[in-house]
């Protein structure tokens, strides 16, 4: 009798799991999508737009936490609500507006660097040039530089060779500055070459970066004087004019700023779907923390499709009858998703309250078997609920919920605080052997990597001034 009841109960069970680890893996946008969809495909499936609780259905008096269902603790625990109010509705500073925002104040998603660029070109493109030139654009590495020479471009594109070079010529002469050369040094000779003023400063760092290259990133500054014939005074103050000025590494510019994201954190995100702000009440300082419904209002079967799928015969009975088991499915795997966004977001931001108000250093590291195991879920469900998902930190930026599984945060923290403190410049050894002293054991191979994603020169290559201020 249990054998043929759990086979009864095993394809629906199936299915009831399956779909919610698909809908689990969505985008707030994504889930709209769906919803959607399913609304158009399923006759069956209602979308009723009240303002109610998306969970508890109890009608809303006022935007904000349902004072039914918002999970609240004692203590700094967080109170943790799903919105029925679309993410869309949330500006850039972390606040919530119920009204409609005006045009002026919607967050878009910024442009492409191709596309920066692009528009700065448009008046002097001739229109045989614009094909070439997004090529060459979608072609360059995440420093700016060329990955093929321009003979290869030539015969990739079928263009002559004086059309690349051409091409090339004006790319490299647009903000920023440098784009599109076959490295730093051509970059910073662009830059150079288009500096407004800088005196004799200016003709020995043409020097040093035309015949003296390699001996000013070793930082010879004695062996660089001698074949020049100057003072190591001036040579030093040649070096410090380039560090000055200019910058090696042309995309890093836009690095994080929606034209060129950042390595290490491929993804730049401007519509959240979650948002953690403080209490508006003067005598609470917990967390709030609002989950974006995908759609205004909250789904059902629809009470008449059911009412008269009971009058039905035959083969439409039966058609009937799966599109309501379809519908009933979709609402309560939505249901289950949305529940299990709410006890993986109830206890992130409990234990990672320090993270989200003092910064990247105060991450408690914690891995998403951790938090399985103490939700009662596999660590493929946690990977699902963080998977194509943005969280609205309180001081407004947004950033992927998968953050809070970086154990390299807090150690590239200090990494950026050791660089910027240092009286010289240190190797990467040398910061090897500061973080083994606070109990941080990391190897120099992991510092070189995680310097790189913080935009951190090698030693050789900075320079600080007497003050101590970068350069």
């Amino acid at each position: 009798m249990f054998q043929i009841q759990d086979q009864s109960q095993r394809p629906l069970t199936t299915a009831h799991l399956a779909q919610t680890m698909s809908l689990l893996l969505l985008s707030n946008q994504e889930l709209k999508d769906k919803v959607i969809s399913e609304l158009a495909e399923n006759p069956a499936l209602e979308l009723v737009e009240e303002n109610v609780c998306p969970q508890c259905k109890k009608r809303l008096r006022q935007p904000g936490p349902c004072p039914v269902c918002s999970r609240k603790s004692e203590g700094d625990e967080p109170i943790v609500f799903l919105s029925p109010r679309v993410a869309q509705n949330t500006s850039r500073d972390g606040r919530r507006h119920d009204d409609f925002d005006p045009m002026d104040r919607e967050i878009v998603a910024p442009e492409s660097l191709a596309t920066f660029v692009l528009e700065q070109l448009a008046a002097d493109l001739e229109p045989e040039d614009r094909k070439l030139a997004l090529y060459i654009l979608a072609s360059l590495d995440d420093d700016g530089f060329l990955q093929d020479p321009p003979a290869i471009i030539a015969r990739m594109t079928r263009s002559p060779i004086t059309q690349v070079n051409r091409v090339l010529h004006l790319i490299s002469r647009v903000d920023p500055l440098g784009l599109a050369t076959s490295g730093p040094q051509q970059a910073l000779q662009v830059q150079l070459e288009l500096l407004p003023n800088g005196g004799q400063k200016r003709e020995i760092a043409k020097r040093l970066l035309e015949d003296h290259f390699s001996e000013l990133g070793r930082r010879e500054f004695d062996k660089i004087a001698a074949r020049l014939g100057v003072s190591v005074n001036r040579v030093r103050q040649a070096a410090e004019f380039i560090h000055d000025n200019l910058n090696p590494y042309p995309a890093r510019s836009s690095w994080g700023s929606g034209r060129q994201p950042q390595p290490g954190n491929p993804e730049v995100y401007h519509s959240p779907d979650i948002s953690i702000t403080h209490s508006t009440s003067h005598d609470d300082d917990s967390l709030v923390v609002e989950i974006f419904a995908p759609v205004s209002g909250w789904l059902r079967v629809n009470p008449l499709f059911k009412k008269y799928q009971e009058r039905q015969n035959g083969d439409l009975s039966e058609e009937w009858k799966e599109h309501i088991e379809r519908a009933s499915l979709f609402v309560k795997c939505l249901q289950q998703r949305n529940n299990t966004v709410c006890q993986v977001m109830e206890n992130l931001v409990a234990q990672q309250r320090e993270y989200i108000l003092k910064g990247d250093r105060y991450l408690r590291p914690m891995t998403r078997a951790e938090l399985a195991e103490k939700i009662g879920v596999h660590e493929s469900t946690i990977s699902r609920a963080v998977a194509q998902k943005a969280v609205a930190f309180p001081d407004g930026r947004i950033l992927p919920l998968s953050r809070f599984f970086d154990r390299s945060l807090s150690v590239r923290d200090r990494i950026k605080e050791i660089v910027r403190n240092e009286k010289r410049p240190l190797t990467d050894e040398q910061i090897v052997k500061i973080l083994r002293k606070e109990g941080i054991k990391v190897a120099r191979r992991t510092v070189a990597k995680y310097r790189s994603i913080e935009g951190i020169l090698p030693a050789r290559l900075r320079h600080r001034d007497s003050k101590g201020n970068h350069r």
